[in-house]
């Protein structure tokens, strides 16, 4: 009798997992570039609405404790450290659902991202400046960068499937 084939394709976990460094690589790159291009507090202009910006965040989003006087990079970087391991965890177990994997693998790659930022610089490079042009002047988005899109992209996925699975709950009720 013959042994049934064994499957020698990677685990889906391995094509989350593998997303997330690709997020890590073109997030750190990104920043690599605008910290070479542009002056710390500089601003290319590139359309009437956006602009590529060279700014140091010591707190996390929207600059939330960037005031404090350091602590702030540890605590953030052991929260980040702590979800990252949680994330990969998750995406071992296997699970089928490709929009949970997406959502995990795009949050992990970001989190790791802004990681790394803080643990070698002590603060997180931000360098996308959206804006909106009105008569009484300009009102602009907090810079951020491509770590935290990833992060909110995957949040928005995540939000998406956990949604799907509750009407997939419901239909089998």
């Amino acid at each position: 009798m013959s042994e049934a084939p064994r499957d020698e394709s990677l685990p889906a976990s391995s094509w989350w997992l593998l997303l997330a460094l690709v997020v890590v690589a073109l997030d750190q790159g990104s920043k690599w570039l605008v910290a070479r291009e542009i002056p710390l507090g500089g601003r290319l202009a590139v359309t009437g609405f956006f602009n590529l910006v060279h700014v140091e965040n010591p707190g996390a989003a929207f600059s939330f404790l960037a005031a404090q006087s350091g602590w702030q990079r540890w605590l953030f970087a052991a929260l980040a450290g702590a979800a990252s391991l949680w994330i990969v965890v998750l995406l071992l177990r296997r699970r089928r659902r490709a929009l949970l994997g997406l959502a995990l693998g795009l949050i992990l790659g970001g989190a790791l991202g802004n990681l790394v930022d803080r643990v070698v610089w002590g603060h997180v490079t931000d360098f996308l400046d959206f804006y909106l042009r009105t008569a009484s002047g300009s009102w602009h988005w907090p810079a951020f960068n491509l770590a935290d899109s990833s992060i909110t992209v995957g949040a928005v996925a995540l939000l998406v499937d956990e949604q799907r699975q509750a009407r997939r709950s419901r239909r089998a009720d």
